[in-house]
């Protein structure tokens, strides 16, 4: 009995994992425009508040974003590095989600240092470093905390049907 339901478990977080790698990839293509570059507004990164309602968004998150990196052309420090930033931010959300205010901020800092450095020295951006740590900080404040917090609204109503709610009985501020 216990490894069936060790199954389903393992089972759910996979599905999740993937489908929110997926959504990742398709929001960024679907925005492309401004998906990319120093002034860049990544939609996907709303989906940075996942981690306060399951596990299976850390490696989402991170798999989604190197795979849009790597099919958008990015160079391979982007890809290594832009998509390790995400990972530190999930990583380090999923860990703070016991507050839902502070689930999107370590994407926005991990973001806003290591993406200008990238864009600086693998691309070779003229833009002063500090002007691309300021753009680059207030499209994930857009993405990560605007658009994210509409999304967590909206499945805070729904949570127990999506999310399957097991992971977050314990949470008090959600």
């Amino acid at each position: 009995m216990k490894k069936s339901i060790d199954t389903k478990k393992t089972i759910l977080y996979i599905t999740q994992s993937a489908a929110i790698s997926a959504l990742y990839v398709i929001l960024t293509f679907v925005f492309a425009p401004i998906s990319f570059g120093a002034m860049q507004i990544r939609i996907a990164e709303a989906l940075t508040i996942l981690p306060l309602f399951t596990p299976a968004a850390v490696p989402g998150l991170f798999v989604g974003c190197l795979i849009a990196n790597a099919v958008g052309g990015a160079v391979i420090w982007d890809i290594i590095f832009g998509s390790a930033a995400t990972l530190i931010g999930a990583w380090i959300g999923y860990i703070l989600r016991f507050n839902r205010w502070l689930v999107p901020l370590p994407a926005v800092a991990a973001n806003s240092v290591i993406v200008p450095l990238v864009l600086k020295y693998a691309y070779g951006m003229e833009l002063p470093l500090y002007l691309m740590v300021i753009y680059v900080a207030l499209g994930e404040i857009i993405g990560c905390y605007v658009l994210g917090e509409i999304l967590a609204s909206a499945l805070i109503k729904h949570k127990k049907h999506i999310f399957n709610d097991t992971h977050n009985k314990d949470q008090t501020s959600v």
